[in-house]
């Protein structure tokens, strides 16, 4: 019996021991949650259009250069004039030139002398040969010589073309009229034949020409109509349509090069005028909505457009693949992949990861992200 009691207390007094120290025991702190902003979004009620920045170009533009080499001492043309089919616009020293010309008359005149000889020569020799005075092998070499001073003498002529041709290349004459882009050579300096020494942008059709990114090309195809405004134009609003597209993408950038051309362009239109080019897309005819997002929100899922969303009840983090139909200077529109009221991070996209536990704090200045 009195050792059933001691077992009973040892029993005791290990349980109260372990009772202690389970009391010292403490539970892991909570992690807290990371405060981050987010916004709900709401549709914009405006149809969204897929809208592209270009700019104004002409349809053909071409470098302009000598078809011979020399030193350039004359130019008639500035950046930026105008300038008519025929018109010369800068002119090489033609010393040298008018040298090959000289050189190739009297190259002409021996020729022709030669062949005069030859010719008289034939004659004797045809007269003697009718006679039996000759052997017919002399005769047969005179009418040679002759031939051969014949061809010298074509030469010398095609040679004297050439030259003269060659001194009217001194001239540097506009092809088609237009407009003097850029100037690559000055008054002075020796240029080589082929050489650009100015750029013309011809004068008729003008081409507003964008870069559009593979989600916009599905409402593209040659014809499409779009509606062009210009900055410096305020008010005023072209038609133009898609006449090509470029059938590869840019290696650097992944877009495509896309060409409209401007209907009835006003005279105020000039070159290389910053343009925005709204196309109507496909969702626009549906009747969907876009949300305008600051572009501090945008992040990338792989290489698809991405913005991180707060997970409606468990106020976790998740990364949402959007389609953007326009991007501006300041914000971007995204036509598909969010719904109305959704939570979508505005701010530190970069430090913020999935399935991350947050708490939403709303902006301080909330019209930094006006659009």
């Amino acid at each position: 019996m009195g050792s059933a009691v001691r077992r009973y207390g040892v029993a005791a007094a290990v349980c109260g021991v372990l009772a202690l120290a389970g009391c010292h025991q403490h539970a892991p702190a909570a992690v807290a949650a990371r405060p981050i902003v987010a916004v709900a979004v709401h549709p914009d009620g405006i149809p969204p259009e897929a809208s592209l920045p270009g700019d104004i170009e002409a349809r053909y533009t071409t470098p302009l250069s000598f078809r011979v080499g020399g030193k350039i001492v004359e130019r008639d043309v500035r950046l930026g004039d105008t300038v008519k089919a025929g018109q010369v616009l800068a002119r090489l020293d033609p010393s040298d030139l008018q040298k090959n010309l000289a050189n190739a008359q009297a190259q002409l005149d021996a020729a022709q002398h030669r062949l005069v000889y030859a010719q008289q020569q034939l004659d004797r020799d045809s007269a003697q040969a009718n006679e039996k005075l000759i052997a017919p092998a002399q005769l047969e070499q005179t009418q040679d010589a002759y031939a051969s001073a014949a061809a010298q003498r074509d030469a010398a002529q095609a040679q004297l073309a050439l030259t003269r041709d060659q001194l009217s290349y001194a001239a540097l004459v506009a092809d088609h009229a237009g407009s003097i882009t850029s100037e690559q050579a000055d008054t002075g300096q020796n240029v080589s034949a082929g050489q650009a020494v100015y750029g013309l942008a011809w004068s008729g059709d003008i081409d507003v020409v964008c870069d559009a990114p593979e989600s916009a090309l599905a409402s593209l195809a040659v014809g499409t109509a779009a509606d062009v405004t210009l900055p410096a134009l305020p008010g005023k609003r072209f038609t133009a349509r898609v006449r090509e597209i470029s059938p590869a993408a840019d290696p650097q950038s992944r877009t495509y090069r896309v060409k409209l051309t401007l209907a009835a362009p006003d005279a105020q239109v000039r070159l290389g005028m910053t343009a925005q080019i709204a196309f109507a897309s496909a969702q626009a005819r549906t009747g969907q909505h876009p949300f305008t997002l600051p572009v501090t929100s945008l992040f990338h899922d792989g290489n698809s457009p991405a913005v991180w969303v707060v997970r409606a009840g468990s106020d976790t983090l998740e990364l949402r693949r959007v389609s953007v139909g326009r991007y501006d200077e300041r914000t971007f529109s995204v036509t598909q992949g969010l719904q109305d009221g959704d939570r979508v991070v505005y701010q530190g996209v970069h430090t913020v990861s999935a399935g991350e536990h947050v708490r939403v704090v709303a902006p301080l200045h909330p019209e930094d992200f006006a659009s």
